[in-house]
């Protein structure tokens, strides 16, 4: 898909039409979400069913034939991923590494370990640390991302972990992993799942991987459950249709989407101390100077009338880390690209915008995928 200039490195390319997406106006600048690394909880223990010779006995009756790790290649992976590996991890590689050149011809070997686990287990060298790096993003996407973990919650809400020790698949592309951070309500080692549809947060699949074994065919989903949460709101003629009813002192995201009636004021949100991410449809805003109001901005998305107004009058916000231009229809792209030009010089950012081809990340393996937008 070829693209009608290449907003790199100062900015991403749009979806579905020819202007630029996200323009990054602070070099590095992550999301907000992408910042955030797990709270400590210090009274974390493993769960009360794990039970290392048990969880041994029972992978050894049923995948007897299995080519185990030695203690050599166990320690090796330790050292590249700068984590020790939980003891249950280390008992479930000691019978089976899960290479596939150890199971040759037999192609129904990894069904065995599959139906023996619970999950496609990934071969001992194919382990890995699923931080941060490992979701790419695009910024304007991610600033409307939020990162809460609930009181009660197993499963810390976080983008990654040094604590995520990913060893293995679910068969649909999401990630299973032991969880050596847990949320409040967890235990460390406890197995989660990474949905490979979702950005933020994971699932908790099993209180330990003893526990998963002796109960393997089980299901991991659940919905991540954070509706209703203060921390965005989305204004539009479907949804909340005042500004009042969301202003809260954890707001981080506001949307005013779809909208028909009187523009709105920011009035009831200004002085937010968490309002980081501000996205404004055509017609949303009864006065866009308020939003110098919105002290902790990093994110804006306005519509080119909007940002004009903004640069005429000196009023774009220096907080801001990346803005977007809301352009919809038969737009001029060259007046779009000037006026992206005019918000990433404000910033002292490169300002050429060439032809390119699209090209997405790999995913986080053993090595870290680079973040899009970074």
């Amino acid at each position: 898909m070829l693209h009608l200039f290449d907003p790199s490195p100062a900015a991403d390319p749009g979806i579905g039409n020819a202007h630029p997406g996200a323009l990054l106006l602070v070099e590095g600048a992550l999301p907000e979400p992408w910042r955030r690394l797990p709270e400590a909880v210090p009274g974390a223990r493993p769960a009360p069913s794990v039970d290392l010779a048990l969880l041994e006995r029972t992978l050894r009756e049923r995948i007897p034939e299995a080519t185990g790790a030695t203690e050599a290649e166990i320690a090796a992976v330790d050292a590249r991923l700068g984590v020790a590996l939980p003891e249950e991890v280390k008992v479930l590689y000691r019978v089976t590494r899960a290479r596939w050149a150890d199971w040759g011809d037999d192609h129904e070997a990894a069904q065995r370990v599959f139906d023996a686990v619970g999950f496609e287990l990934g071969s001992l060298d194919d382990v890995f640390v699923a931080d941060r790096s490992c979701r790419p993003f695009r910024w304007e996407h991610a600033a409307m991302e939020t990162a809460v973990t609930a009181p009660d919650a197993a499963v810390q809400d976080l983008v990654g972990s040094p604590g995520w020790i990913v060893i293995g698949d679910t068969g649909g592309g999401d990630q299973v992993a032991v969880d050596l951070t847990p949320g409040p309500c967890g235990h460390s080692g406890q197995i989660i799942v990474l949905d490979h549809e979702r950005s933020v947060g994971a699932q908790l699949f099993a209180e330990s991987l003893t526990d998963l074994v002796q109960e393997p065919e089980r299901d991991w989903y659940s919905g991540r459950g954070q509706g209703g949460l203060p921390q965005v709101a989305w204004v539009n003629h479907r949804s909340v249709t005042s500004i009042e009813a969301v202003a809260h002192p954890e707001l981080e995201v506001l949307s005013l989407g779809v909208w028909d009636g009187e523009p709105f004021s920011l009035a009831p949100v200004i002085g937010l101390p968490r309002l980081r991410t501000l996205s404004g449809y055509p017609g949303t805003l009864a006065d866009p100077l308020e939003i110098a109001g919105l002290t902790a901005l990093e994110f804006l998305e306005l519509t080119p009338e909007d940002w004009r107004v903004l640069l005429d009058a000196d009023a774009v916000p220096r907080s801001l880390s990346a803005a977007a231009i809301r352009a919809y229809g038969d737009r001029d792209t060259r007046a779009i690209v000037a006026l992206a030009n005019e918000i990433l010089a404000l910033f002292d950012r490169p300002r050429s915008l060439r032809p390119w081809s699209t090209a997405t990340s790999g995913p986080c393996r053993s090595g870290h995928a680079r973040p899009l937008g970074t």
